[in-house]
């Protein structure tokens, strides 16, 4: 048995790297795609181009501007004249929101009257629209507060300890802390789950290829009439692809902490062992999709037709949370969604086993049954 099974592992190696231009495949497109989506999945929002309606043009006003222009997350590129070229800028695209201070600003802030300022969004991206907004109203309640504490503090006749209970008295203070990711960076949640679904497409699209190629050119009659037994041929089938698997592990976790410096607080071991549950279903789907494939298109089109709505019901990219009941229930079959709980508890979190084996469970039990369904199906096929 094992002198038959290292055969076919050899022969399985050989026929991978024989072709230059397959080792080059295997191992330099997720390298690239880390890099390239780890660069485009960001939903940190900087640098907005930000235009300035200023009517009062008062040392209030510009000090107002001058704390959006300092703020690092918006860049005063216009200085519009009217409202109407204002609305022609956003319309433009020149300009993402335009800030309107209107005559009386200063006069009525010396006065001690309220005032108040516009802030106008581009609501065409409506996700993007939401978070200018929350940055434009925190920089204006910190200009406020500003204002309010200079206020306080040049009262006359009261002494400088009594003025600071004063304006602490009856007000809420929130101070905030992010657990796990400390500046809210996106790309640290968004690198793990890229790494993630790379892997799951170098498996899949290795597993169900190779096969279907064989009956393609003729060579799986050969290996049916051999010696070799059904199940040694599927374990010489995936087990080369599992240790393909695990060298882009290890790449892709390489260049995620050294280049993306996202943190791996967690046990590289655990990250390993859940790699090979993890692969135990994405080998057992490319097997299966090998058994309803006749070419390698064919293969190839069904591979991205589970791939894709894998991708979308992870959530990787919606919160599952906000999915329709029925479809939050479609999950439970995803092995990816899984797999993003341990990967980023591991990275970010610095889980342990005690924290994941909820999902490595399901993820192993996930795993067994489509590996199993699919080890059956393609012996049948071949009997």
């Amino acid at each position: 048995m094992w002198q038959r099974l290292k055969s076919m592992l050899i022969k399985e190696f050989i026929q991978v790297f024989r072709n230059p231009r397959m080792r080059i495949i295997l191992f330099l497109p997720p390298l690239v795609q880390l890099l390239v989506f780890g660069y485009a999945a960001n939903t940190d929002i900087r640098n907005i181009s930000l235009g300035v309606y200023d009517l009062d043009h008062t040392p209030e006003s510009r000090e107002m501007t001058e704390h959006f222009a300092s703020s690092g997350y918006f860049r005063i590129v216009e200085k519009p004249k009217s409202p109407l070229e204002m609305r022609r800028r956003i319309d433009e695209g020149r300009i993402s929101a335009a800030l309107q201070i209107n005559s009386g600003f200063a006069r009525q802030l010396r006065t001690r009257q309220g005032t108040m300022v516009q802030i106008v969004v581009d609501g065409t991206d409506s996700n993007t629209a939401s978070v200018v907004m929350a940055y434009a109203q925190r920089i204006v309640a910190e200009y406020s507060r500003q204002i309010l504490v200079q206020r306080i503090f040049s009262l006359p006749n009261i002494p400088d300890e009594m003025k600071r209970p004063f304006f602490v008295k009856g007000g809420i203070e929130v101070e905030s802390r992010a657990f796990f990711n400390p500046n809210l960076e996106s790309r640290n949640f968004y690198v793990p789950g890229i790494m993630a679904f790379l892997i799951m497409l170098v498996t899949l699209l290795l597993t169900c290829m190779a096969i279907v190629r064989e009956r393609e050119i003729g060579t799986m009659e050969q290996l049916i009439v051999s010696p070799i037994r059904p199940f040694e041929l599927i374990l010489g089938k995936t087990i080369p692809f599992a240790i393909i698997g695990y060298i882009d592990v290890l790449i892709v976790t390489l260049v995620g902490v050294f280049w993306f410096e996202v943190p791996i607080r967690g046990s590289i071991l655990l990250l390993l062992a859940a790699t090979t549950i993890y692969l135990l279903s994405s080998l057992g789907i490319g097997l299966f999709i090998s058994t309803i494939s006749h070419t390698q298109q064919q293969a190839m089109m069904t591979m991205f037709f589970f791939f894709v709505p894998a991708i979308l019901l992870s959530g990787f990219v919606f919160p599952i949370a906000n999915m329709p009941p029925i479809v939050q229930y479609l999950t439970y079959a995803n092995p990816l969604r899984y797999f993003l709980v341990i990967i980023r508890g591991i990275f970010l979190k610095g889980s342990g086993f005690d924290i994941l084996w909820p999902q490595m469970l399901a993820l192993a039990v996930l795993g067994g049954i489509v590996f199993t369904f699919s080890s059956l199906r393609f012996r049948k096929r071949m009997e």
